[in-house]
């Protein structure tokens, strides 16, 4: 039996969390079969080094392990690069290719952010999963291939399945074993650990001290809500590493290097109430920033600044009405007169003009809602524009598109 801190340190991971440990076991138990894996968890939690050991661990380990990020190969070759094409197959296509599962037979292909490969593709992948064969692009040849699969995404497969974006038996049928990888922030004990190597090593390779937190500092590291994981904590680690010269960072050293507004401390125990609080704020700190929306909000508190002196300079007289603006904002609310109340519980009739407001404001979901999809009505479509309007990449504009089932 091959124990679990051999296999940390050989792989370089570190940490003594209970779901990591098992994730870890998992990867050994499944590595000896042919069967396949898909490895979940957030952006940067390492999971392709799961993907690594399971290989590493298999009777396919002489063989080729090739690694394939589903997500940055453009829609119209990513077939030509899985399956290989024929010289002639199309306009650029002056030899003949072998496409990565040919190279990778009787070995392992990690197919990272699996769920993003187009239907046409999840079609494809489906077939070489039962029955092991596939066509190039352009050769009407049938080609053979031993190959294990391990797949990745930090996309919720089941939930695609429901909007119709991932197919079901491929789900199932790549999702024979799963493996789930916690997030950092779920493996506070690790935190400091693993600063601490990211430090040392940083030390080491450039001959310089190595960085210490102060109290507040280390604090605060704990408490972070590192939605980046390991990948964001290494990254500032070394940017303090290298730009600090003083060696002992405080609190407000440490902040200098830690965004604010796409991963904020942690101040509630719920994560997905926290994902939620932090995607709405990015696209309400863009509202904000927008002019035109700096422009209506004036409008309205020079509105509500008007209203508010009428009161008050006749406080005596007939209640005013509000005005439609104000209303419609959701941030006054009218009053009813004593008349009124009495004709309300004499008559049971509501006095339109003068009645409550039954409008609430608008929930925040529903206002990041509409301005991405006004958003996507004045570019036309194209996402890349709406993004840049909006001050959000285009990745996260996709994802939030599949979110609020938007569309096109």
């Amino acid at each position: 039996m091959v124990d679990i801190q051999s296999i940390k340190t050989r792989f370089g991971i570190l940490g003594n969390n209970p779901e990591l440990n098992r994730a870890l076991e998992i990867s050994l138990q499944v590595a000896v079969t042919n069967m396949s894996v898909l490895v979940t968890g957030e952006s940067g939690v390492g999971k392709e080094v799961f993907s690594k050991i399971i290989h590493q661990f298999s009777p396919r380990k002489h063989n080729k392990y090739i690694a394939v990020n589903c997500g940055a190969i453009p829609e119209g070759t990513i077939e030509s690069e899985l399956f290989g094409h024929m010289k002639g197959a199309f306009t650029s296509a002056d030899r003949d290719r072998k496409g990565y599962f040919t190279e990778a037979d009787k070995g392992t292909i990690f197919l990272d952010e699996v769920g993003e490969l187009p239907m046409s593709m999840q079609a494809k992948l489906l077939r070489v999963l039962e029955s092991g064969e596939f066509l190039p692009v352009g050769s009407s040849k049938t080609i053979r291939v031993d190959v294990r699969i391990v797949a990745a995404t930090n996309v919720n497969l089941l939930d695609a399945i429901n909007k119709g974006r991932f197919r079901e038996d491929l789900y199932y049928r790549l999702c024979q074993v799963s493996i789930f990888v916690p997030p950092l922030r779920e493996r506070k004990d690790d935190i400091y650990l693993l600063f601490r190597r990211f430090a040392v090593e940083q030390a080491e390779k450039y001959n310089m001290p190595v960085i210490n937190l102060t109290n507040e500092a280390r604090h605060y590291l704990l408490n972070y809500r590192w939605k980046g994981n390991i990948r964001q904590l290494k990254n500032i680690t070394e940017q303090i590493s290298i730009i600090e010269k003083e060696k002992l960072v405080t609190l407000d050293t440490l902040k200098q290097y830690i965004p604010t507004v796409s991963s904020l401390p942690m101040v509630v125990e719920n994560s997905i109430f926290e994902e939620n609080l932090y995607s709405q704020k990015e696209i309400i700190l863009t509202i904000i920033n927008n002019k035109h929306q700096i422009e209506l909000l004036k409008k309205e508190v020079d509105s509500l600044k008007e209203f508010v002196k009428q009161l008050l300079s006749d406080s005596n007289s007939e209640p005013r009405l509000i005005p439609t603006s104000l209303q419609s904002t959701g941030l006054i609310y009218s009053q009813p007169t004593q008349t009124q109340e009495k004709e309300d519980h004499e008559d049971e009739i509501i006095d339109n003009e003068y009645s409550e407001v039954d409008e609430s404001p608008i929930p925040l979901i529903e206002m990041e809602k509409k301005m991405i999809i006004s958003a996507l009505q004045r570019a036309k479509g194209k996402r890349s524009i709406a993004a840049k309007e909006l001050g959000i990449s285009e990745r996260t504009l996709y994802r939030k598109i599949n979110d609020f089932d938007i569309e096109l």
